[in-house]
């Protein structure tokens, strides 16, 4: 007998909400809103014929209906995502598609990544760069680029960039400004800062900075706030300030010379920016060209601010020196 199924968007809804027990989550997983993953459930449940999705207080619960169901949707469109992936490989089809911020995207590697088509040409390159964390058992990505401490269970990483936080300012600020020579001379200069949030909360602040530099008489309450580090470094290039900045995301700042780091002190993290794949697709050649070029460009990238930055560093003391 042949069993008719239901429409294929509402069980990927159903099976999405079921995982996260949240409809925000999945409709921020499958980039649709929030109404219209309730409207897909609703209409499995009226083909299915029985509740799957119930409310206990604030938060959802699966019906027996429905959990007796989840794993079985869960690993059939795992095996479909692997299906499609299968032929698409054995079509020959070219592209790669990388998933990553849209912050990191835009400040490191958009502007590199015709590096990689130049030694790759045999490759198509397509960025992703969707607000929500990509599943790379189901999503069609072939890899990440994601910020964290490593911990990506299930995953093949690769670390690119170790967060380390620094003071970086605009070359003007050193040549027009108060000195900036010494970190004494900080308490002369307005500091830039990154509004803490949960996920930040053992990212190193002024005050973190300032006790790694042995300086205790500069006021750290001060200054400006943003919540977002793209808009402390604009800032920064505009001589409105010191802020405090990580390599990866400041590394062609630096290179530029729009942006110098005054000091060699810097705090490490926990934190870095990592190449992410299924460890089924590990060696694929594709992943491995990629992540090979990641890693040789990170290092690349790293060196060239550095020694930028020096250069211009030097340049600035010249018209203001100590």
């Amino acid at each position: 007998m042949v069993v008719r199924l239901p429409s294929l968007n509402a069980l990927r809804a159903f099976e999405s909400v079921g995982r996260h027990l949240s409809f925000s989550k999945a409709a921020d997983e499958l980039h649709v809103t929030k109404a219209a993953v309730a409207q897909q459930v609703r209409l499995l449940e009226e083909e299915i014929g029985a509740p799957l999705v119930t409310r206990a207080g604030r938060a959802l619960r699966l019906t027996e209906a429905g959990l007796s169901g989840l794993r079985d949707l869960g690993d059939g469109f795992d095996r479909l995502v692997q299906g499609v992936r299968i032929m698409r490989e054995a079509s020959g089809n070219r592209r790669l598609v990388v998933n990553a911020s849209a912050s990191f995207a835009a400040t490191w590697l958009v502007a590199r990544i015709g590096r990689f088509r130049q030694q790759h040409p045999d490759i198509d390159v397509l960025l992703d760069a969707g607000g929500t964390e990509a599943d790379l058992w189901r999503a069609n990505v072939d890899a990440a680029i994601r910020w964290g401490r490593g911990d990506f269970s299930g995953l093949s990483a690769t670390l690119l960039f170790e967060e380390q936080v620094f003071p970086v300012c605009s070359p003007a600020l050193m040549q027009q400004g108060a000195p900036i020579n010494v970190p004494q001379d900080l308490r002369h200069h307005t500091l830039l800062h990154l509004e803490s949030t949960p996920d930040l909360n053992t990212w190193p602040d002024w005050e973190a900075w300032l006790a790694a530099a042995g300086v205790r008489n500069v006021e750290t309450t001060r200054g400006v706030w943003f919540n977002q580090m793209s808009m402390a470094l604009h800032s920064a290039v505009l001589g409105q300030g010191v802020a405090l900045a990580t390599r990866a995301i400041a590394a062609d700042e630096l290179e530029a010379g729009r942006l110098i780091a005054p000091f060699k002190t810097s705090v490490q993290t926990p934190f870095g920016y990592y190449f992410l794949c299924r460890p089924d697709r590990a060696t694929a050649p594709k992943i491995v060209a990629l992540r090979d070029w990641l890693s040789a460009e990170a290092v690349r990238s790293r060196d060239a601010s550095t020694e930028a930055s020096g250069r211009v560093k030097a340049q600035a003391q010249a018209v203001n020196p100590p």
